[in-house]
Parts: C-alpha cells; sequence; structure tokens
C-alpha cells in the first residue's frame, strides 16, 4: 500500500486487551493492526499484572509487522486510576490495582471527610474521589500492605507503565494525571498537601508533559525502531475524545466494560455532589466525565444467567433490574450487588434482559445533564461509542430513553486512533483534534429520535431510590 504520510501509531491498552493501529496521518487509514489479551484477576478484587500489558503490547506491534517499525511516533493511551507501583529497579512491586477495584471505598470516604467534604475536593481536584481514584488504591495500599509501600520506588498509571518501558522516562499527561486525586486542575501540578497527607513523596511521581510535547524516544532494543517519538499519551476516555475530534458541548456515551458519558469543554468542571469528574483533556481544555462501572459485561452476565443470546430482548414488562454487579459509582454505591424487582409469573426472560439494558443505560443518562453545559445544543445528536454501541440492544434502549438522535461512528477503535492523532500531531505539527477531524473519524449514520420512555426512566428511579438504603452496604 503506497502512503501519502508518515506513519503514526496509537495504542489502547484497556482493561482486557491490548490493541494497536498503524495509521497513514494523510489520511487516517488503518495499514496494519495487532491486538493481544491480558488477565484481570476474578471476583471482587480488580488486579493485573503490568508485565502482562508489556508483553501484549509487543505481541500486537509485532503483528503491525514492518508498518510498526516504520512509524515515524507512537502514543499510549491506558485504561484510567489503575496504580501501579514500582521498585528500584522498575518492576511491579505487585500487582495493579484497576479502576473497578473498589476495596478503597472506606479511604475514599475518610479522605473526602478530611479536605473539606466533597466540595472542597470538587474545587480543588476537580473531583470527589471514589473507589475508583488512584490517591484512595494508595490509601489503602498503606493502611493493608505497609511491606509493600516500603519498596516502592516509583508510582505510575497504566499509560505511565508503558510509556516508560518505551522511553527509559517516567512521564504522564494532565489527562490522565488529573484522574489519580492528587493533581491541581487550579495549578496544572501535584497538589502537595494531599501527597503530603497520604504520605506520597512526589519526587515518586512522573514529570507531566504538556500538550503537544514528547515524552521520550524509543530507545534499542524494542519493538519499535530507534529513535521513534514516543507522544505524552493518556487516559482511555481522553483519548476516544481525540478520536472522535470532539468539539465543545457535543455529547458522548461510551458503552464498554464500563459505560461514560463526557464532552468537552473550555470550562473547568467543579461538580461537588461527585457525580460528574472534572478531568483534564489531552489538548488543554476539560473533559467532564461520569462512569459507571457496569455496562456490557453486566448486561452480558444477566444474559448468561437466563440463556439468551445478548440481542434476545422483549419490551413490554414492568420489571426493574439494577445491574450494579461489581458495586456501583454512578451512583455511588460502591459496595452495592444486583437487584431485581417486579419479577412477577408473566416475565418473559427476554423483558428481564431488556430491563438490565435500561438499568444500565438509566444510570448513564442520569448523569449526562450535568456533564453538559448550558452552551451544549440538545438536539445534537449523542455519539455512541465503544463495543456495545454496534449491538442494536444497546443502540435501540439509548434511543428509547434518550429521546434524542443517535450518530453511531464507522471507527471502531476511537481511543486507539486518538492516540494515533496525538502521535501524528508530533509529526505535523498540528492539533490532534485537527487532526482526527481531518480523517473524519466520527462519520456514521445518524438514528432519529424517538419518544422518550418516561414511564421507564420514572420506574427505575423510583425503585433505586427506595432502594438505595438496601443496596448500600457501606
Amino acid at each position: 500500500m503506497s502512503s501519502r504520510g508518515p506513519f503514526a501509531i496509537g495504542v489502547d491498552s484497556s482493561t482486557q486487551s491490548t490493541k494497536a493501529l498503524v495509521v497513514d496521518t494523510a489520511d487516517g487509514s488503518v495499514v496494519a493492526e495487532g491486538r493481544a489479551p491480558h488477565n484481570v484477576t476474578p471476583g471482587g478484587i480488580r488486579e493485573s499484572d503490568p508485565q502482562q500489558w508489556w508483553d501484549a503490547l509487543c505481541e500486537a506491534l509485532r503483528q503491525c509487522g514492518d508498518a510498526a517499525r516504520r512509524a515515524g511516533a507512537v502514543s499510549i493511551a491506558g485504561q484510567q486510576h489503575g496504580l501501579v507501583t514500582l521498585d528500584s529497579g522498575g518492576r511491579p512491586v505487585r500487582p495493579a490495582l484497576l479502576w473497578n477495584d473498589v476495596r478503597s471505598a472506606p479511604q475514599a470516604r475518610r479522605l473526602t471527610e478530611e479536605f473539606g467534604g466533597p466540595a472542597g475536593w470538587a474545587e480543588r481536584t476537580g473531583s470527589v474521589p471514589g473507589a475508583s481514584f488512584t490517591v484512595t488504591k494508595w490509601a489503602w495500599l498503606a493502611e493493608h500492605e505497609p511491606e509493600s509501600l516500603a519498596r516502592v520506588a516509583a508510582v505510575r498509571l497504566p499509560h505511565d507503565y508503558l510509556t516508560e518501558r518505551l522511553t527509559g522516562l517516567g512521564t504522564t499527561d494532565r489527562g490522565d494525571a488529573s484522574g489519580t486525586g492528587w493533581w491541581s486542575p487550579a495549578t496544572e501540578a501535584y497538589d502537595g498537601e494531599i501527597l503530603d497527607r497520604i504520605g506520597l513523596d512526589p519526587d515518586l511521581l512522573p514529570r507531566v508533559v504538556r500538550p503537544g510535547q514528547a515524552a521520550g524516544t524509543v530507545g534499542d532494543g524494542l519493538p519499535l525502531a530507534p529513535g521513534t517519538r514516543v507522544a505524552a499519551g493518556t487516559g482511555d476516555n481522553a483519548a476516544a475524545a481525540l478520536g472522535l475530534g470532539l468539539l465543545p458541548g457535543t455529547p458522548v456515551m461510551s458503552l464498554g466494560t464500563s459505560g461514560t458519558v463526557y464532552t468537552v469543554t473550555g470550562r473547568r468542571p467543579a461538580d461537588p455532589t461527585g457525580t460528574v469528574a472534572g478531568f483534564a483533556d489531552a489538548v488543554g481544555g476539560w473533559l467532564p466525565l461520569a462512569c459507571t462501572l457496569n455496562c456490557t459485561l453486566a448486561v452480558d452476565r444477566v444474559a448468561r444467567l437466563i440463556g439468551l443470546d445478548r440481542e434476545a430482548v422483549e419490551p413490554g414488562a414492568d420489571v426493574t433490574v439494577l445491574p450494579y454487579l461489581d458495586g456501583e459509582r454512578t451512583p455511588d454505591l460502591p459496595r452495592a450487588s444486583g437487584l431485581v424487582h417486579g419479577l412477577t409469573h408473566d416475565t418473559t426472560p427476554g423483558q428481564l434482559l431488556q430491563a438490565a439494558y435500561d438499568g444500565a443505560v438509566h444510570a448513564l443518562l442520569g448523569a449526562l445533564d450535568l456533564v453538559l453545559d448550558e452552551d451544549a445544543d440538545p438536539s445534537a445528536p449523542l455519539l455512541l461509542i465503544g463495543g456495545g454501541a454496534r449491538g442494536t440492544a444497546w443502540r435501540e434502549t439509548v434511543l428509547r430513553l434518550s429521546g434524542r438522535a443517535v450518530r453511531v461512528p464507522e471507527a471502531e477503535e476511537l481511543v486507539a486512533l486518538g492516540a494515533a492523532a496525538q502521535a501524528a500531531g508530533l509529526l505535523t505539527g498540528e492539533d490532534p483534534v485537527a487532526v482526527a477531524r481531518r480523517w473524519n473519524t466520527a462519520r456514521g449514520p445518524v438514528f432519529g429520535p424517538v419518544g422518550r420512555d418516561e414511564a421507564a426512566l420514572d420506574r427505575i428511579t423510583g425503585i433505586l431510590d427506595a432502594s438505595t438504603p438496601l443496596l448500600d452496604r457501606r
């Protein structure tokens, strides 16, 4: 295949796998791709060995063949919040605590109280820390594994770890740093008082690379050509926003292992309720975002329990399912489990499955209005992305419960494409958002709005409100 521009590599290191795309910077066409899985500890504990991520990255790049070694730049996007602790030799002290490990819920509550409550945290860091945030995981580690803490010589996020394996330098970016709970959006620097309170030496943290700057270059003996430029990288949601070429006020709903709703804005968000995380984006703006822990995996689990294909939904029942199988972040119920209400002899398996879809989407739509500011266009189509966006049942549920038009971009690997756009910016000098818009990554069919199912939304809200004391087992 002939190329009209230099190649750039975008990597998505997610919870379950690593994907790598080699992209022609001229038009965004994918010239090679690779994928490799990694494992997560089953059960309530959510941990992964970071070495798996590196092995998966090397395998994904190997699958890309010669195209990967011809690339001029690479960028790593990774799952947010994960706590990676390294010893003096750069080896993991213990498995990484992942974003969906909720053992640090007690530490989250304590830290929130110690620093002025939710409003104080929202103003100070942009977000109210929940059990997903890195700061609470560090506090949990300090309390439960002091012997591990004593061996820590460096603290990284998942994308930082992989970038450092490529460059030999400890770096991160503002987007991913903003999800730790120890980075200040007001000063765009680490918050010394928070670090002091949790006993974390700032010298253990990576340098924050500014938007548009390189993190370093690839060294010898690695799966890319020596001297390949390495971008700062970012968190997965910020990378997806880049991959869409997202403009301020455009709403996005991502349906994956977790569910998220977000937009980009020039205003620094600070939601004292904690529903909206006031993250930074990767290019100098802001990414207000709300996240649920239970999305496609939870609904698929319900489908398996009742022996149905995930698309075998049926309408028409008054049954309600709150699919909080892993605890929940939105609403803030980290110790919750799933709940079924209104089951009768007449309820069919397909209706029960549809209710699980409804419960998952209800949580996301409840946060969408808080994510969008007053400048957002209420008639703008909702961009539906992630693995669930390819499913008819997911799309139809979002249409019915949102009452909005929905656009489903044809591009499937938006996190990796966003990382590739960031890498391309190093080579061309362009804003990565402009690169993605030039690539027309958000192109896709638009599904017109249908009447909003207010009765279903009201029923789910009522059951949730009435059941919260039962669900909240803190």
